[in-house]
């Protein structure tokens, strides 16, 4: 479609609100993805498939961002990095088959159980130092591997069903779980771009535009986050919000109250 002036700020400003969300929480694609079919028109599929490339683009400045504040270790999680890639591969291939339906229809329960997770006992949340537990293997496929079929499927949400995984099984804190999933979603993003352009479901120009807001949002964000005192706890309140808005959404309340 031929973009207008109107179409560049909504998607540049969509973009940068998206990545801070990415960045602290997750969630930001369901600002992305609006923009993407609502506004500008795109099929779910193909919308599925350019939202990769301003993930790819707010993956790497975030990772950057936190990389140079000291935050970003990757020594102790290669297993969990190399399982959820291979799991979203499969998502991946899924998801470039899938119907439009199911593609809208996925996530709408998930952010129930979610929203459950990270208000019980929200010290776990908080944790100023990280105590990385090194799973047995069998129980590293079947945490993380599911995880990656899902963000490799849809990526929506993804962020936050990482998180909850991170800091409650692995025992990182929020924003170095936060720094190791901007890398996560960088490596699987590169597999995901390949096979969604290889299907023709990618449109580069308006991934391209998304991307300049969402780098710009993904390494500002990190770059403070990464400096701030009580940034677990900060980030934990973000959490919290965006996940209850969301379930919110999801389930039609502002329809009803609005």
């Amino acid at each position: 479609m031929e973009l207008e002036f109107y179409h560049y700020a909504i998607a540049i400003t969509g973009g940068f609100i998206a990545a801070i969300m990415n960045t602290l929480a997750g969630y930001g694609s369901i600002i992305t993805l609006t923009i993407l079919m609502d506004v500008l028109g795109l099929p779910a599929n193909m919308a599925n498939g350019t939202n990769r490339v301003n993930i790819l683009a707010n993956g790497v400045a975030g990772s950057l961002g936190y990389y140079k504040n000291g935050k970003l270790s990757i020594e102790n999680s290669k297993w969990i990095l190399i399982t959820v890639c291979l799991g979203a591969v499969v998502g991946i291939l899924l998801a470039v088959n899938v119907s439009n339906e199911q593609f809208k229809d996925i996530f709408k329960y998930l952010v129930v159980v979610l929203f459950l997770s990270i208000i019980v006992n929200p010290k776990r949340w908080i944790r100023e130092t990280s105590e990385v537990t090194n799973l047995p293997w069998w129980k590293m496929i079947l945490i993380y591997f599911p995880i990656g079929v899902y963000g490799g499927f849809i990526q929506m949400g993804m962020g936050i069903v990482f998180l909850m995984a991170a800091v409650l099984v692995s025992k990182y804190t929020i924003i170095k779980a936060n720094a190791l999933k901007l890398v996560l979603v960088v490596l699987y993003t590169i597999i995901s771009i390949f096979i969604f352009h290889y299907n023709g479901l990618i449109d580069w120009k308006i991934g391209g535009v998304l991307s300049i807001g969402t780098a710009a949002g993904g390494f500002l964000t990190a770059n403070y986050a990464s400096k701030i005192k009580n940034a677990n706890l900060y980030a934990y309140r973000f959490l919290v919000v965006i996940v209850l808005i969301v379930m919110l959404r999801t389930f039609g309340v502002f329809d009803y109250l609005f």
